[in-house]
């Protein structure tokens, strides 16, 4: 037996069989007398079978062999629950040797036995006591038992000691079974080799299988049933199905329009329906306006225009039509007339900026360092595009603009953070805040429209940086003051005049002046607009006022070679109703600066104008508008500066007809309603882009 196959000896077990006679019986145990040839050269042995009752359990038999001289061993094929013993031929015959079968203590059914299993080392005896060796140790035999499944094995009792099975363990086959309690072991018939025959003495046992090649498989605790059938054919028949289905799910996406139009399937409802035409070749080059053909006839356009320009939404109507390449008027009426211009008139304010002043022109902020070192003085200069919005941030109605907080940032590391109080120089605006004209409503607290001029603000005296329909407040410079000492932690001082010469702690400039004039013109900035005629009047020596800013503006043109007849200026914004421009001289500006190339040397100066003029239905105060059937036709070519007061509509700007000429048209409305007049207006702007007309 192999050596790691213990018996397990009940502690008070007898062993008397050796004593007694045969066929005796005493003290629990008897002795039978069994036939088995071949065992010790055909002599007969004694098999003691003890008596069995059901309270003393089965025993495994253990058959031992005396000690034989060294013969080589050879190995034996594993093929029963208990590892052969190395056979061992005898050189001589030899004496009958006695089996004896012991008793093996009953175990429950659901334990598992790791023992039977374990072929690595020698277990210890489960003997709780130890116990006289006997010459010849009896054969054991297993009791046949259910392993349990994905269940641990129950704890140990306390007279046997835990044993754990490797973890890899193959499990051996099951173990032939032992007669029940009611019946007599059986002997068995063992040669030297130990090999088992079939004999009469071995009638009844179950013989265990010939051994096979592959390792035995575990046990399952059910009988085996019939070999399982192969599984190709339905692994074959469950990829069938997948690609049938695949397949159909490809095909029904592949009919569905969308798909089929995506992938370009011959099938698809905008397949091509000819043969695809050859790549031609692309110029990426932008052209400007056609300055070399002809242009619309003045009968032509006059033709066009006679319905649109007739309509009685528009009131009174002046205006006129010019060919931007020869300067040619093509349709006018009434165009010399002066008329209230609205906020048209700051085409001229920006004109005049653009020709008189470095189109880099940038308006400075300052805070100075006091008289006392504690107190800074906010230097106006003229800027009421400054930012408040965070750093980082770019205020989305002035791009480009200086922020407060860079300025703040200055005066704290200069100053060391040791200001105390905050003062205003606001004394480079003079006059009054409001101009002649106005609409006392027009300044008040909380309107939409402007704030009082002053040299200084922050988002042009809105409430909201972000929204251009904000609410104006009442003193704008002085809220600016207030927001500075607060971000420096100190105190709001009022007014007071910078010392020449002061200590700068902080400067911040405007954005450009191209950029701040496109500001202007896309928004209609009222408040842009008296400014930068004042920033005129500066360059000119000439009172940064009302009246010094609309002179110096006119002054400008004048100079430049414009005709300012009948032009009456009293701000730069347009607010006033005292205004008086002509038609004619709004259309003469922006001819000059729509002119090509080097025909006019003013030209390149008055050229940004054109980029800040609002695109019909895409941008600035036109953004809004051409959304009517009637002049949607003029959506994204039409560009123009507009102008609304109380019964005044007025729309100057340039336009690109059919063939691609540049038309210049100024377009004034008195005495029609707002909505109505805006939209006849719009409807004459659009037909001159819609006719060639010649």
């Amino acid at each position: 037996m192999p050596e790691n196959d213990d018996p397990r000896w009940p502690s008070d077990d007898k062993d008397t069989s050796s004593t007694e006679p045969k066929g005796a019986e005493g003290n629990g145990e008897s002795t039978a007398w069994l036939p088995m040839p071949g065992l010790a050269g055909g002599k007969t042995e004694e098999l003691s079978v003890p008596k069995v009752t059901p309270e003393s359990g089965w025993f495994q038999p253990v058959v031992e062999v005396e000690d034989e001289p060294d013969v080589p061993e050879t190995p034996t094929p594993q093929w029963s629950a208990f590892a052969p013993v190395t056979p061992v031929e005898p050189k001589e015959p030899e004496e009958p040797k006695t089996l004896f079968v012991k008793p093996v203590q009953q175990q429950r059914q659901d334990e598992p036995d790791w023992d039977q299993f374990d072929r690595s080392a020698r277990t210890p005896s489960r003997d709780p006591e130890p116990r006289p060796e006997s010459p010849q140790e009896p054969q054991r035999q297993e009791p046949q038992r259910q392993e349990p499944r994905l269940e641990e094995p129950p704890p140990p009792s306390p007279q046997e000691p835990q044993r754990r099975p490797e973890q890899n363990r193959v499990e051996p086959p099951r173990p032939a079974p032992v007669p029940s309690a009611s019946m007599h072991a059986r002997p068995v018939r063992i040669e030297p080799a130990e090999e088992r025959f079939d004999s009469e003495a071995t009638v009844g046992m179950r013989q265990p299988e010939p051994p096979s090649e592959k390792p035995p498989a575990a046990e399952t605790d059910t009988e085996a049933g019939p070999p399982p059938k192969p599984k190709k054919r339905k692994v074959l028949v469950i990829t069938t199905v997948v690609v049938v289905l695949l397949l159909a799910g490809l095909g029904g996406a592949a009919a569905m329009p969308k798909v089929s139009n995506r992938l370009g399937l011959p099938w698809a409802p905008n397949a091509p329906k000819g043969d695809i035409p050859k790549p031609a070749g692309v110029t990426r080059v932008l052209h400007g306006p056609d300055v070399n053909g002809s242009g619309p006839t003045k009968e032509g356009l006059a033709a066009a225009l006679k319905g649109p320009a007739g309509s009685a939404d528009l009131g009174t109507l002046t205006g006129t039509v010019v060919d931007a390449a020869t300067g040619d008027v093509l349709w006018d009426k009434n165009s010399a007339t002066p008329l209230t211009p609205a906020s048209t008139t700051k085409l001229l304010v920006v004109a005049a900026a653009l020709l008189s002043l470095d189109h880099g022109t940038q308006i400075s902020t300052k805070i100075v360092q006091g008289a006392d070192p504690s107190t800074a003085i906010l230097v106006a200069g003229g800027d009421p595009t400054l930012t408040s919005l965070p750093l980082g941030t770019d205020s989305p109605l002035y791009p480009g603009a200086a922020h407060v907080d860079d300025l703040v940032a200055q005066v704290k590391k200069a100053s060391g953070g040791k200001i105390s109080k905050v003062q205003l120089d606001a004394s480079l605006f003079k006059g009054p805040t409001a101009a002649v004209g106005w609409d006392p409503e027009d300044t008040a607290a909380g309107n939409t429209y402007m704030a009082p001029v002053v040299p200084v603000m922050a988002d042009g005296g809105r409430t909201d940086p972000k929204n251009d329909h904000s609410p104006r407040v009442a003193n704008p410079a002085m809220a600016l003051t207030q927001k500075i000492a607060g971000k420096l932690e100190a105190q709001a001082g009022g007014t007071a005049t910078a010392p020449k010469d002061a200590k700068v702690l902080g400067e911040v400039k405007s954005q450009p002046l191209t950029e701040f004039a496109n500001s202007l013109l896309q928004l209609s900035d009222n408040m842009l607009g008296d400014v930068l005629a004042r920033q005129i009047a500066l360059a000119k020596g000439a009172e940064p006022s009302f009246a010094g800013g609309a002179t110096a503006t006119m002054e400008v043109l004048k100079q430049a070679g414009f005709d300012l007849t009948g032009v009456q200026l009293n701000d730069g914004s347009g607010l006033s109703d005292q205004n008086k421009i002509p038609a004619k001289v709004l259309s003469e500006i922006l001819t000059v600066a729509a002119a090509p190339d080097g025909q006019d040397p003013r030209t390149a100066k008055l050229r940004p104008m054109l980029a800040g003029l609002p695109v019909a239905g895409g941008s600035g105060t036109l953004e809004k508008r051409y959304s009517d059937p009637a002049s949607a036709a003029g959506r994204g070519w039409v560009r123009g500066k507009t102008g609304t007061l109380s019964g005044v509509n007025t729309l100057a700007g340039v336009v690109l007809d059919t063939d691609g000429r540049m038309l210049v048209f100024a377009l004034m409305s008195s005495g029609s309603d707002q909505n109505k007049g805006r939209a006849a207006l719009d409807v004459v702007a659009a037909t001159l882009h819609k006719c060639g007309c010649r």
